[in-house]
Parts: structure tokens; sequence; C-alpha cells
């Protein structure tokens, strides 16, 4: 159970960054905001998977040497994690955010469960299933309720941008269970995947206008996306994968368009339809299914550190 909880407060975080973003300066873009948060967190993820291989190679010597195609793996974690920022935000750009948020995260559970069936040749037990199709209907409550431009008819190169936003989670959730399969501690994997998207994003966040990150209001914004929404997020998240299918920590992360939803009532003061209420309470029950369904009878054996 503490898996599920410790991905469950990993999405809790995910769905603070728009919020964060409405309450920030309003010279930004997207692409800036994502690429420093990028920068900031990615960075942040790597320091500490530093220390934490310091300290075990202290304790238990070197680590075993990896397979090289699990540098594979661990290269398209930080590939996906860069490519979910642009794609995510043209999908928001082009439909709004209640339906680019509800689509990208809607979306990632069907395709992580589709990706790791077609790699790991596992499919999906009945739990997953039934949980997923539950929260899948609201989120899709949730973003045609929450819009009322939304129902007529969404832009198609804003959903292509939303779904491979979800497909970009998919990847590095399976890249990541596939690390963890392999013997890679938590932490070394968040380190790859947050260090190398720092590397790509460093130079993009240089093509662009970062003068809002000067102001008091532009670098809270940034640290609180980087160190708090990234940072703490991706080392939740990754902790809590290794003792979960990547399928179900999916599911789990549409918790953050739940939290997006009521911290856009409580503190930006939107409204919504009873519709997108009711896209919410579904959702809530799909998820406490999904946690119910993965309590800890069902984990697998305790998780060994290695490297």
């Amino acid at each position: 159970m503490l898996s599920v909880l410790a991905v469950v407060a990993a999405a809790v975080l995910f769905g603070t960054t728009g919020t964060a973003q409405a309450l920030g300066p309003e010279a930004t873009t997207p692409l800036s905001v994502g690429m420093a948060r990028l920068v900031v967190g990615g960075t942040g993820l790597a320091l500490i998977a530093a220390i934490a291989a310091a300290m075990r190679r202290r304790r238990e010597g070197m680590p075993p040497r990896r397979a090289g195609r699990d540098y594979v793996f661990a290269a398209l974690t930080a590939v996906a994690f860069v490519a979910y920022q642009p794609l995510f935000f043209l999908g928001t750009d082009r439909n709004g955010v209640a339906v680019g948020t509800v689509v990208a995260l809607g979306s990632a559970p069907v395709l992580a469960g589709l990706l790791e069936w077609a790699v790991r040749r596992r499919g999906p037990r009945a739990a997953w299933v039934g949980a997923t199709a539950l929260a899948t209907i609201g989120v899709v409550l949730l973003a045609f309720g929450g819009d009322g431009a939304a129902g007529s008819g969404a832009d198609p190169v804003g959903l292509l941008g939303s779904l491979g936003a979800g497909a970009s989670f998919a990847v590095f959730a399976v890249c990541q269970r596939r690390l963890l399969d392999a013997g890679w501690h938590p932490f070394t994997v968040a380190g790859w995947m947050g260090g190398g998207a720092a590397v790509i994003a460093a130079p993009l966040l240089a093509t662009t206008d970062t003068a809002w990150l000067a102001t008091p209001m532009g670098a809270a914004m940034a640290l609180w996306l980087g160190l708090a929404a990234t940072t703490l997020a991706y080392t939740l998240f990754t902790w809590g994968l290794r003792a979960l299918p990547a399928a179900t920590a999916a599911t789990l992360a549409l918790t953050e368009p739940l939290t997006a939803s009521i911290l856009g009532i409580a503190v930006l003061g939107e409204r919504l339809s009873g519709l997108a209420v009711a896209g919410l309470l579904v959702l809530a029950v799909g998820l406490a299914l999904l946690a119910w369904s993965a309590r800890p009878a069902r984990d697998p054996a305790p998780f060994v550190a290695e490297g």
C-alpha cells in the first residue's frame, strides 16, 4: 500500500502544476516554463541519484555491470520525459486545459497497459481493466463537463498532442518498470531520467525568453515546479513503481486531473458543471478500486537495492 500512496502523492504534486503556472508571471510561454521545470527538477533528480549511489557504494561496493540494452531504456525515459512537455502544452493550448489534461492523462493508462503487454507479454488483470475503465469514464465526463466549448468539437492537432503526451508518459513508465525489474535502484532510474532530460532541456530553454525567471514570482514558480512537482514527485513515482505494474501506476496518476480540478475550484475560483462533478466522483471511485486491488497482499516480493 505504501507504493500506492507514493504514486498518489506524486500525482497530487503533478496536479499543482497548472495552478502554479496560473498564479505565476504573465510573461511566460509553455515551452519556457516546461523547460525551466525540467532543468531545475531534472538536476535535482540527478543530484539525489548521485548522492544515493555514493552512499550505496560506500556501504556495498561497486554496483554490478549493467546490460547495454538497459541504458537504451534509461535514455528513452529521458527523451520521453522531455517530449511530454511540449506535447502536453500543445494539447492544452488547442483544446483548453480541461480537455487537454484529461485526454493526456486519461490515455496514459490504456497506452501503458498495451505497451507493457507488448514488452512483457503480460496481460492486464481484470481488476485493472475494470478500475481503468471506470476512471477513464470519469475523466471523459470531467473533460466535457468542465468546458462548454468542448462539445463543439476538439481540434485534431491538439488531440494528437495530448495523445502523444499520454504515449510519452506510458513510455517512460514502462521503461522505468523495465529498469527496476533489471535491478536498478529507484533513485538511479529517476536520476537517469531527470539528468538526461535536464541536458536536453537546457539548450531549448536558452532559445526562449527567460526574463520572468529573474522576478520573485517567477523564481518561486520555477522552484516549485522543479523541486516539488518534478524532483520530489518523480522520486515518489519511481519509488512507488518498484512494486506496481506500469499500467497500474499510470491509472493511479489520474489523481493528477482530480487534484487539478479541485485546486481550480478552491484556489482559482473555477466552476464545474454537474457533469464534471459526476466525473470527479466516478474518477475517485475508479482510483479507490484500483488502490484496493493493489493492496500489499498482491505486491511483488520486497525490492532489493542494487546499483
